[in-house]
């Protein structure tokens, strides 16, 4: 993820899914140990990604997390160039219309390209920055990860800048005891004790982490790509209009 300041994004939002105010997730079962209220803000959860290509392992984090916050929308930000991996082989604009296929159903889902359209490196800080620019202070905002990419963050362009602009909620796989990671470093070991919140204030609008359990759907876009690759089917691990768009552009059919 990253833009700069200047720059807006470009927002299209489809219709259907769920609505606001549906509160939290029936299918998650998962006990809270947190407190919420109602925000007064319309709080906007992001999750960017490569999305190369998307598949229900995004798009069931969102949901749930979405859900358990209440939040109004969730923005999917396609990386144009990730700094911490290999640039994507696929062309961005095959990665942003799967995207766009792919959330197209949810009334909260929407796709957001500001980092298609800015040069050099996809930097999560910059992005948040040019969000703020856009959104103002007082809005909620909370930036979506998985556990693995949490224990990276510290490595991440001026990481510690994005509890200033942003809060935080890790997904894990139930059972995951994170705080007790022995990949957990001690600058990032001592921002999680400063920042996790034992009850979350809806209104924040950033400097809190959460870590939430989701449901564990052991998907990845490497593992899709290498069964198109070796003439497998993925069905049902991504919706299928986007394994159509897939097949119908001929992606992922050689190395």
């Amino acid at each position: 993820m990253g833009t700069c300041a200047a720059e807006m994004s470009k927002l299209s939002s489809s219709e259907g899914g769920r609505v606001k105010g549906e509160g939290k997730n029936p299918e998650a079962s998962h006990p809270s140990p947190f407190t919420l209220h109602p925000s007064p803000h319309h709080a906007i959860g992001l999750l960017g990604g490569t999305f190369d290509p998307i598949h229900f392992g995004h798009l069931r984090m969102a949901e749930e997390l979405a859900g358990w916050l209440s939040l109004d929308q969730v923005r999917f930000i396609p990386a144009a160039q990730p700094p911490h991996r290999s640039q994507p082989r696929t062309e961005i604009r095959h990665r942003v219309e799967m995207t766009r296929i792919a959330i197209e159903a949810n009334l909260k889902f929407a796709l957001d390209t500001l980092e298609v359209e800015r040069d050099g490196p996809s930097y999560t800080v910059e992005t948040l920055i040019s969000l703020r620019a856009e959104l103002g202070n007082e809005i909620p905002l909370w930036l979506f990860m998985g556990a693995d990419a949490f224990l990276g963050l510290n490595t991440w362009k001026d990481w510690s800048q994005l509890f200033t602009l942003a809060n935080i909620a890790v997904a894990h796989r139930p059972g995951y005891r994170l705080t007790q990671a022995d990949a957990l470093g001690d600058d990032l070991r001592e921002s999680l004790q400063r920042h996790q919140a034992k009850d979350v204030v809806p209104d924040q609008a950033a400097g809190q982490i959460i870590l939430r359990p989701v449901t564990q759907l052991d998907i990845s876009a490497t593992a899709i790509r290498t069964s198109i690759r070796e003439g497998k089917s993925p069905r049902y691990l991504l919706p299928q209009p986007v394994l159509d768009y897939i097949h119908l552009n001929h992606l992922y059919l050689h190395a």
